[in-house]
């Protein structure tokens, strides 16, 4: 199985919090080949709605399009770029990553530096790298000239292409959470080839999840959707390391799985459930006995409140420059929301009890 024109665009267009400009121009211009109205709200978030045979119910399909990045915190007298993270880095991973500052002049190729290991003494070896122990080198002589072409303040992104792997396997920076963003979409799509469900059903690329869930608060408070699935990734447990025991049993190749616990919506999830049986699909179970990482933590309390579900697709080494999917479990989580959206009925109250 090879990697989908639209995720391949998606992956390759930068987008940091707050400046996921790229990756949403790509979403919206897709979206616009068949949606019946393509919008953003005010943060960035976008909304690709098909109509349904009836004003309601309205299913939103949420996934968020930006991905964890760097700020330029500081410019040396020598140039090199001091850094913040913007979202959750495992400073490890970024030693030795060639980047991409996104400054408003242009994107400024660099690598990430640290002290070599050659000059470390004694205890300095042994202790896990830290975010301010690191720079970045853009090739200047000094800060005049970095000035000239980067600001304090500028977003920062590994830049590594999708590298497409054995048995229809997919590595990539982004994947987290472009695969959302891409599942929201083309769940819409197929509603919309299937001449649409009961009630509208508006897929979401949401922007700032990664430091805070932002925009999802913002565009479901917007949308005022009736029910909402959430879509995101979450860890592979057969990678080395990975407990099963803590987080549930879903390698590579399992399929969807959905979230049971406390926020989420049982009856919502039971709906889930039977789709997943129409189209001959086997999901797994990850629980959240409260929050659950994910943009569903805020769109569950929007307004009065919205039956919310988290469907997810298997993830290794989240949080990378290399992470890794099947797009096999892509196209199963694809299939089980279109097939929820397309049974759902009208009038039919998804209360708790």
């Amino acid at each position: 199985m090879s990697t989908p024109a639209l995720l391949q665009r998606l992956l390759t267009a930068p987008g940091p919090p707050g400046h996921e400009e790229a990756p949403a121009t790509v979403w919206r211009e897709a979206a616009a080949e068949f949606a019946d109205d393509v919008s953003s709200d005010h943060m960035g978030s976008s909304i690709a709605r098909v109509n349904g045979n009836g004003e309601n119910p309205v299913l939103a399909v949420i996934g968020h399009i930006d991905e964890i990045a760097l700020l330029v915190s500081h410019v040396s007298d020598k140039g090199f770029l001091h850094v913040n993270g913007s979202g959750g880095w495992d400073p490890q991973v970024l030693v030795g990553q060639r980047v991409e500052v996104l400054a408003r002049s242009g994107k400024v190729p660099g690598v990430i530096g640290r002290k070599p290991i050659h000059v470390l003494e004694g205890e300095e070896r042994k202790k896990a790298v830290e975010l301010k122990g690191l720079h970045v080198d853009i090739g200047v002589r000094d800060s005049e000239e970095a000035r000239s072409l980067v600001h304090e303040g500028d977003p920062i992104v590994i830049t590594a292409e999708p590298l497409e792997l054995r048995d229809g396997r997919l590595a990539s920076r982004s994947l987290d959470n472009r695969l959302g963003a891409y599942v929201a979409l083309e769940v819409a799509r197929r509603v919309s080839d299937a001449g649409g469900g009961v009630g509208p059903v508006a897929g979401v690329a949401a922007v700032q999840e990664e430091i805070g869930l932002h925009g999802a608060r913002a565009v479901a408070y917007g949308l005022r959707p009736d029910m909402a699935v959430v879509v995101d990734v979450t860890h592979a447990t057969d990678a080395p390391g990975v407990d099963a025991g803590e987080l549930g049993e879903h390698g590579l190749g399992s399929g969807p799985v959905i979230t049971r616990g406390a926020i989420v919506s049982r009856p919502l999830n039971d709906l889930l459930d039977k789709a997943a049986e129409s189209v001959g699909i086997e999901c797994t179970t990850e629980a959240a006995g409260s929050s659950t990482g994910t943009d569903a933590d805020v769109v569950h309390m929007s307004r009065t409140g919205v039956p919310t579900a988290v469907v997810s697709i298997p993830l290794r080494y989240m949080h990378s420059p290399v992470e890794l999917v099947e797009l096999g479990d892509v196209e199963a989580v694809i299939e089980v929301i279109a097939a929820l959206a397309l049974r759902l009925e009208a009038d039919k109250p998804l209360t708790r009890w």
